[in-house]
């Protein structure tokens, strides 16, 4: 009788053993369907969803994001950094006398586009909402409406002529603004639309 218990608990462990994995990988699975669907939900309204997803995924996935605010907050930073640094690049830059007004208006459209961020980052993180969120909307759809125009020029201002290396390098960082830039306006814009 004793034999046969421990027979019976022998049995039942090595059944729990083998099915752990199966457990643990099916929960692995469902919370991994759970970030796709949510980062999905998210990046479906944006012009570079590919490049959205690939972002917002580690994020969600670490549970460094835990809500709509938070995930917002994330973007505009996430397009604040990037154009800080483009603009940091540009600015170190030894300027030739033949790029000066390329590299002027440049630096200017950045400068703007730095400006505009910042503004819907101190908004966005004060939750500057007066009479009832309509202000915050109308200052978000500004500001985003004017940091995607800049980077859209900024970005046309080197199309279509030969490019120097440098000219290639900077060209290539404005695009990844301006891309990065569109994702978190249609996020913002999203994110004002599930709101109201």
């Amino acid at each position: 009788m004793f034999t046969m218990v421990a027979n019976n608990k022998l049995i039942i462990l090595v059944l729990l053993i083998s099915l752990l994995p199966h457990i643990i990988f099916s929960s692995a699975s469902a919370q991994e369907l759970d970030t796709k669907a949510y980062v999905d939900s998210w990046c479906q309204e944006t012009k570079y969803q590919n490049l959205c997803v690939r972002s917002l995924t580690p994020y969600v996935r670490s549970r460094t994001i835990q809500s709509p605010e938070e995930l917002v907050l994330f973007v505009v930073k996430e397009s604040l950094n990037l154009a800080n640094n483009t603009k940091a690049f540009l600015l170190s830059e030894t300027l030739r006398p033949q790029f000066n007004a390329f590299f002027s208006v440049s630096a200017s459209l950045l400068t703007a586009i730095v400006k505009d961020l910042t503004e819907i980052l101190s908004a966005l993180s004060n939750g500057a909402e007066g009479d009832g969120g309509i202000k915050l909307g109308n200052n978000l759809q500004r500001w985003t409406s004017t940091v995607l125009t800049d980077a859209e020029t900024l970005v046309s201002k080197l199309q279509g002529r030969r490019l120097s290396k440098l000219e290639a390098t900077i060209k290539e960082k404005v695009k990844n603004v301006e891309e990065t830039t569109s994702n978190a306006v249609a996020i913002i814009k999203h994110y004002a639309a599930t709101r109201h």
